[in-house]
């Protein structure tokens, strides 16, 4: 790595928390040299601009909570037993995402929608890739003859990811980590209901 790659990765790194937390419009440049100890100059020589530098910790952000995701779910030997690991992964969601400042595709979603035509492309964008995952996912199970055919794989991958951000959602607007947990418990109920 030269240093102008690791000063871009201190930044998108030391930043990302700070702008899923508040959000593009009220991410000053003053934060980001704040939080960094960098000056503008330094910030600028390495993004073209605040939108550039947005979109570079959004993917940040997510990319590592994907790669954790893939990491819990693939400790699954079966199809099916991925699948389940999808709903254990949130089961503790509301703990591990509280150090990135939330979530970042529900809080850039909600942030940039109407206002970033940029910004809310990557984050439409990411949740396509997510639903696509979720849906060869439920289509490998289908497969492997672990649920059943009939199944509608792509109608329950929006279901989930719904419930998801849903439950993101609200577990920190209410403070409460209980609906993650109970996300959680429901998935893994309508997963043994309604796919087996």
């Amino acid at each position: 790595m030269s240093k102008s790659e690791k000063t871009k990765a201190f930044i998108i790194e030391t930043v990302a928390p700070i702008f899923n937390k508040n959000g593009y419009s009220a991410m000053s440049l003053s934060k980001i040299t704040a939080a960094t100890g960098l000056t503008k100059g330094a910030i600028y020589g390495n993004f073209e601009n605040k939108e550039q530098l947005a979109i570079a910790v959004f993917q940040f952000s997510v990319r590592r909570i994907l790669k954790d995701l893939n990491a819990h779910v693939y400790q699954g030997k079966t199809p099916l037993a991925q699948l389940l690991n999808v709903a254990t992964f949130y089961h503790n969601y509301y703990e591990y995402n509280r150090k990135l400042g939330g979530c970042p595709i529900l809080n850039t979603g909600v942030d940039a929608n109407n206002h970033n035509p940029l910004i809310i492309a990557k984050v439409r964008s990411y949740n396509e890739r997510i639903l696509d995952r979720f849906t060869n996912l439920i289509e490998s199970c289908k497969a492997s003859k672990e649920i059943k055919s009939s199944v509608d794989s792509s109608l329950y991958a929006r279901r989930f990811f719904a419930m998801i951000e849903g439950a993101i959602y609200m577990s920190y607007i209410m403070e409460d980590k209980n609906y993650m947990k109970d996300l959680a418990v429901y998935m893994n109920q309508i997963i043994h209901k309604e796919l087996i």
